[in-house]
C-alpha cells in the first residue's frame, strides 16, 4: 500500500467517525498542523513524510490489540497536551 492510500484511507475513516459529513482538504490539514498544499501533495502521493511512513511500518508489527492500546495512549497524550 503507498502512503497516499494510507492517507486516503484514514481521511475516510475520520469521515465515517462523523457519519459521513464530508471534511475538507483544508480542514484535515489544520488539524494535522499542516498546509493544505503539503496535505494535498500527501494525498496525492506527490511527497511522503518519511515519519508516516516509519510510524505504520512499526504499526504493521503489532497485533490488533497492541495497535488499539498503542493509539489510545496516543490520543490520551495528544488530549492532555491541548
Amino acid at each position: 500500500m503507498k502512503t497516499n492510500d494510507i492517507f486516503n484511507v484514514l481521511h475516510n475513516a475520520v469521515e465515517s467517525k462523523f457519519f459521513g459529513k464530508k471534511i475538507s482538504q483544508r480542514e484535515m490539514a489544520k488539524k494535522l498542523g499542516v498546509s493544505m498544499r503539503t496535505y494535498q501533495d500527501w494525498k496525492l502521493g506527490n511527497s511522503q513524510p518519511q515519519s508516516a511512513i516509519a510510524i505504520c511500518k512499526m504499526l504493521i508489527e503489532l497485533d490488533d490489540e497492541d495497535i488499539l492500546h498503542v493509539v489510545k495512549r496516543i490520543r490520551k497524550g495528544f488530549e492532555e497536551n491541548l
